[in-house]
C-alpha cells in the first residue's frame, strides 16, 4: 500500500546537520530529475523576481533565500521538514516502532523539488509548489510526471494507492492500467477547511491497523471504525475510486 500525501508549505529546518545525499534518497533513479530542479530553484531563487516565480509573497524573503543552500543546509528526515495542519494530525513524532516502520513503507510525499520521499528521507527545508513553472524545467508536474509513473507504479505493486494530495500534487502522477484499479482518493466532503486535518488523520488511522487493506471497500471498512466513510465507484476508466470520510 501506498498512502500518497502533499507536502505542507511551511516547513521546518535545522541549525546542524549532515547536509543532503541525493544518492541515500528513496527511488534514487529519480536523482537526474532531482539535480535539474535543484540546480533551476538554485538559480531562480537569486533573482529579483524570484517570489513571482515562485508564486510566494514578497515577505518571504528568508525561506526563498533557502533555495540558494539547499545542497549545504542541514537535512533533517521530512517526517521533522513538514509541518502544519495534516502533519499536526499524523504526528509522526509520536509512533510505535511498528507504526513508524509503516510509515517508512507506506508514507510518499509528492515533492516538487524531490519527485517522492519517505519520512525517514533526510531533505533540507525548501519553498517550492508543483504550480511553479520553473525556468529552465518547465510546468513541474509535467517535469515529474513519466519518471514519478514508474517508480511509484512499481512500488505499489499489487497494493492500494490510498491518496491524501491536493489536485496540484495529483497532476504529477497520476495512476494509470491496472495500479488505477486499485487508487482511492481521500474526499471530505462539505468541510474544505477541514481536509488536511482529515486526511492527516486517516493516514495516522491506517498506521495502526491490524491487517492491510487490499481492496478499495476494505479500505473503507479499515477506516469505518473512527470515521464515517461512503464508497464511490470510479465514474470511468482510469479514474479513482471516490472514498468520502468524515472524522467522528
Amino acid at each position: 500500500m501506498l498512502v500518497l500525501l502533499p507536502p505542507s508549505e511551511s516547513k521546518a529546518g535545522r541549525s546542524r546537520g549532515k547536509a543532503l545525499d541525493l544518492p541515500s534518497l528513496s527511488y534514487p533513479d529519480l536523482a537526474g530529475h532531482r539535480r535539474q530542479v535543484l540546480d533551476a530553484v538554485a538559480a531562480v531563487s537569486t533573482r529579483e523576481d524570484a517570489h513571482e516565480v515562485l508564486g510566494v509573497s514578497p515577505n518571504l524573503v528568508e525561506e526563498v533565500a533557502r533555495n540558494t543552500a539547499l545542497t549545504t543546509a542541514p537535512a533533517p528526515p521530512a517526517a521533522e521538514v513538514y509541518t502544519g495542519v495534516l502533519y499536526d494530525a499524523l504526528d509522526l513524532g509520536d509512533l510505535t516502532p511498528g507504526q513508524r516502520r509503516r510509515a517508512n513503507r507506506w508514507l510518499v510525499v509528492v515533492s516538487a523539488l524531490f519527485g517522492a520521499v519517505h519520512p525517514d528521507d533526510r531533505i533540507p527545508p525548501y519553498r517550492l509548489s508543483m504550480a511553479v513553472n520553473l525556468p529552465g524545467i518547465g510546468p513541474l508536474a509535467g517535469h515529474w510526471r513519466e519518471a514519478l509513473d514508474a517508480e511509484l507504479t512499481a512500488a505499489a505493486g499489487a497494493g492500494l494507492v490510498v491518496d491524501c494530495r491536493s489536485s496540484t500534487y495529483v497532476a504529477a502522477w497520476v495512476p494509470s492500467g491496472a495500479t488505477a484499479e486499485r487508487w482511492v482518493q481521500i474526499r471530505v466532503p462539505g468541510a474544505t477547511h477541514m481536509a488536511k486535518h482529515t486526511r492527516g488523520l486517516v493516514a495516522r488511522h491506517l498506521l495502526g491497523v491490524d491487517r492491510e487493506p487490499r481492496t478499495p471497500r476494505a479500505l473503507a471498512a479499515a477506516l469505518a471504525p473512527a470515521f464515517d466513510v461512503e464508497l464511490h465507484e470510479p465514474t470511468g476508466p482510469g479514474r479513482p475510486w471516490v472514498l468520502d470520510t468524515t472524522a467522528r
